[in-house]
């Protein structure tokens, strides 16, 4: 064999083009799954999706987005007492005769940690055990297509089943990402005709519980809103520059909140703010506001934020109009717009009596901030009762 024909039987298989997760999933989804499905279980109503964690699901995914948990994968929803019947054959169909690729990109997800062989590697990293890639191996389809029923992925999901009421400690106990995960991505099919419904019911929060989260991040803003300007006078750049991020963030948050987009988590909330109505308007202030390397030009560009969202506020007519315009912080040279009173305005608004007396903490991702718990529905929800006790039991 000549070494021209050695080299290329060793280079690497071109990379596939490069298609949007949720085109991908819905293209497998028609091309290879439902046809597989009649065969296995024909006549037995079913709906089709891609919802649940992923970039692509909230629409972000790039080329990148391939090294990791990426590829064809869907979710099959069969009825409650189908699944016991069915879910099993079709799972086993659905490895013998999925394609081992679709569209140029594997259905196969295996470790990183393992060769295109399936051959065991020597972890080089213990944070990358449990990250998956799709990759080219031998034997079944161990395929991304999760056969199950609704209540039992939603309850797995969120932490409870949206098909039996949705109280307001379901809402408040739930992190924002999974409310975007579970009504963002895409609807295939809806042969069981409960999807869709359930979806709609969790699009967004109930008016008295959006007034109360509002009004719980207005709060986050007035505690710390005049630290930027008192850090800074003792000499604490740095620390007045850590208090203006958190600021940025909490206004980023309260915009989506505005405009009744769920937040994404950090990864995805600049991306998100930029698609808001006022992330363009916005967007200059608060980048200045991080590059500043001095309280004062900080403060300034906070300013002129602030009062932006404070009309942002008056326009949504959800209260009484508060005026928009920064002032001084009581007796000291801060300026700030004494965000409280937006506070004050919305929880007057609530006229769900338990509610209206919540401490205000908010969301559970308003007052946590760990990746592992806001990840593990159970310890958010254990989290968010616990922080409302003894009253929790009302809501």
């Amino acid at each position: 064999m000549s070494p021209t024909n050695m080299r290329r039987m060793d280079s690497p298989a071109p990379e596939p083009d490069f298609i949007p997760g949720l085109e991908l999933a819905r293209r497998f989804y028609t091309d290879a799954v439902r046809p597989l499905l009649e065969e296995a279980a024909p006549g037995v109503p079913h709906s089709a999706a891609r919802i649940g964690s992923g970039s692509e699901v909230l629409g972000y995914d790039t080329p990148r987005s391939a090294d990791h948990e990426w590829g064809p994968r869907l979710q099959v929803f069969l009825h409650r007492h189908d699944v016991p019947r069915h879910a099993a054959r079709i799972r086993h169909v659905l490895a013998e005769h999925l394609p081992k690729t679709f569209l140029g990109h594997p259905t196969i997800p295996h470790s990183r940690l393992r060769s295109s062989g399936g051959t065991p590697i020597a972890p080089t990293d213990e944070a990358d055990r449990d990250i998956r890639v799709m990759r080219l191996t031998d034997g079944p389809v161990h395929h991304r297509v999760q056969v199950t029923g609704t209540s039992t992925w939603f309850t797995d999901t969120l932490g409870f089943d949206p098909a039996q009421g949705i109280t307001p400690a379901d809402w408040l106990a739930t992190p924002t990402q999974l409310l975007a995960e579970v009504t963002a991505g895409a609807v295939f099919h809806d042969g069981l005709h409960t999807l869709t419904p359930l979806r709609r019911a969790l699009h967004w929060y109930p008016h008295d519980v959006w007034l109360y989260v509002l009004a719980c991040q207005w709060q986050r803003i007035a505690q710390e809103e005049a630290f930027v300007g008192r850090s800074g006078e003792v000499g604490d750049e740095l620390g007045s520059a850590v208090t203006a991020a958190r600021l940025v963030r909490d206004l980023m948050r309260l915009c989506l909140l505005m405009d009744r987009r769920y937040p994404p988590y950090g990864k995805w909330l600049g991306s998100a703010f930029a698609r808001s109505r006022v992330g363009p308007r916005l967007t200059p202030d608060l980048t200045a506001a991080l590059a500043a390397t001095d309280w004062h030009t900080r403060e300034q560009h906070l300013a002129r934020a602030y009062e932006i969202v404070a009309h942002l506020h008056n326009e949504l007519a959800l209260t009484d109009r508060v005026a928009p315009t920064t002032r001084p912080y009581h007796s000291r040279p801060f300026q700030v717009l004494r965000a409280d009173r937006f506070t004050e305005a919305l929880t007057a608004r609530i006229t769900d009596p338990v509610l209206r007396d919540l401490p205000l903490v908010g969301a559970v991702d308003q007052f946590l901030d760990s990746t592992d718990v806001l990840a593990r529905p159970e310890l958010t929800r254990a989290a968010s009762q616990d922080m409302r006790k003894p009253g929790s039991e009302q809501i």
